[in-house]
């Protein structure tokens, strides 16, 4: 590939961010053409792709990814200058649907790619491969970075191709976390989902299934648990906590939700650990051993068990111990010079509660991306201030009883106060020794109550706990909060 269009790009340092970041690397002596001349000559060689060098490169093919490929377009700098490099078959996606929408039934209308590209998800333009193509957008489909050197500036794929980049934006995301091979994590009928192939598999599964078994009682498991309702399976959920959703749901709210998961059908075996998956005759998972003993039957199984981040091959770059990730500051700049990560995968400041953090939401996702390419592309010298938020909507397949969508916002510390029977709505807040509201969860709102979350958790406003607790509804809870602001 080092043609002698290479080799003169190469010379005149046609890279973004500066001489100084480059001098700092040891890139030489091109570094010293003026910003101006290295972007006009890069756009040039990288606009015909004969050549290793690209101005930007986005190393992942998730929602962050494609949030920033659109920032990127929206400032004019895209074209001819940014390469995607993926592991994935598609161009980017929303995730999110993978556990929801995808997995309903061929007869109750199952999200189906094109239809959710991101942006969709935030109300955006729906970016296809054409999409990519018509910004002048290089995506290198099925094609994961394998070897990474800082120091010349260079990624190496899996295919073996070389690309020289002057910005690295690391957009690599998460893996499911795995049962091991030797206690059956591998076993024919055993799915994880973290992309559409492992979506289409499970799916597949779904279609020929009598009896499945969720293991882990987070968000994916609730997903696909809900999910597997409208395909009328015997489904079981095992997890090793008291409760369903224990990082986020109080004991009293998760009640609720177990019952109406309970109410379609759906078994939960709680306090337990998984022993083994055992296999049948014919080499399929049929059964889960639980630690104590038991036997749970089962001809498909779906692990739910977390996530970590996927920060091979760029450990070098500098790894958070703590919160796992690759540590950022509040513009989502890496140690090295220009190199930057966000998403799932970066660990950065969440300024409004002064402590480092890694948030795995699509939010985060799309909202680190965009500030990210801004600050690279912009004069932008803005932290990064960021409101955790996370959200669920199940059981919203064609037949279904009810529908359920909750948001929650901030931070879930200090006392809680509950608000309403579930009939359908319920409200938890979550407030500290000063009195000061910290963290809000609502179910089944408008979308007006919906938007008072997100001002209430970040004004963080001191209520009335008396009168909180002693409200007789959801509504008469939310305008109280709100005559707080």
């Amino acid at each position: 590939m080092a043609s002698a269009a290479a080799a003169a790009a190469a010379g005149t340092g046609c890279y973004s961010q500066t001489s100084w970041a480059l001098r700092r690397l040891g890139a030489g002596g091109g570094a010293l053409a003026s910003a101006a001349t290295r972007r006009r000559n890069c756009s040039v060689a990288a606009a015909v792709f004969d050549n290793q060098n690209r101005e930007y490169v986005i190393v992942g093919g998730g929602n962050a990814a494609g949030y920033a490929a659109r920032t990127f377009v929206e400032h004019g700098m895209a074209d001819g200058r940014l390469c995607i490099v993926s592991k994935e078959a598609v161009p980017p996606y929303e995730r999110p649907a993978l556990t929801k929408g995808y997995l309903f039934p061929p007869e109750k209308k199952p999200a189906r790619l094109p239809g959710f590209h991101t942006c969709v998800g935030s109300g955006g333009q729906r970016q296809t491969a054409e999409w990519y193509k018509e910004n002048g957008i290089e995506v290198l489909y099925e094609d994961p970075v394998e070897a990474f050197d800082g120091k010349t500036q260079t990624l190496k794929t899996s295919s073996g191709k070389i690309l020289k980049y002057g910005s690295l934006i690391i957009s690599t995301g998460c893996a499911a976390a795995r049962l091991p091979e030797k206690i059956g994590g591998d076993l024919p009928g055993v799915h994880y989902i973290r992309d559409v192939a492992d979506a289409d598999s499970l799916v597949s599964s779904l279609g020929k299934a009598k009896k499945i078994v969720v293991i882990g009682g987070g968000y994916i498991g609730m997903e696909v648990a809900a999910a597997a309702c409208g395909w009328n399976l015997d489904t079981t959920i095992i997890f090793p906590e008291d409760h369903i959703m224990p990082r986020l749901f109080t004991p009293s709210l998760a009640k609720k939700y177990e019952e109406l998961y309970e109410q379609n059908g759906v078994k939960f075996v709680k306090g337990a650990l998984i022993d083994k998956l055992d296999a049948g005759s014919d080499g399929r998972v049929s059964s889960a051993i639980l630690k104590d003993g038991s036997v749970v039957e089962a001809d498909t199984v779906i692990v739910g068990i977390g996530a970590k981040p996927s920060v091979s091959p760029f450990e070098a770059v500098g790894v958070n111990i703590e919160v796992g990730g690759i540590e950022v500051d509040s513009m989502f700049r890496t140690s090295i010079p220009s190199i930057f990560a966000i998403g799932d995968v970066a660990a950065f400041p969440l300024k409004m509660y002064d402590r480092i953090a890694r948030v795995e939401h699509v939010d985060h996702a799309r909202e680190s991306a965009q500030h990210c390419i801004e600050t690279l592309v912009t004069s932008q010298a803005k932290a990064y201030d960021y409101l955790p938020y996370f959200y669920s909507r199940v059981f919203e397949y064609e037949g279904s009883s009810r529908k359920i969508w909750w948001q929650f916002y901030g931070d879930n510390v200090g006392e809680t106060i509950e608000v309403g029977n579930f009939d359908p709505k319920i409200a938890t807040f979550w407030i500290d020794s000063d009195s000061r509201l910290k963290g809000v969860f609502l179910e089944s709102g408008t979308s007006e109550e919906f938007s008072l979350l997100p001002k209430l958790a970040r004004s963080q406003p001191i209520v009335d706990k008396a009168k909180l607790k002693s409200a007789t509804s959801v509504e008469d809870a939310l305008e109280i909060a709100r005559s707080s602001l």
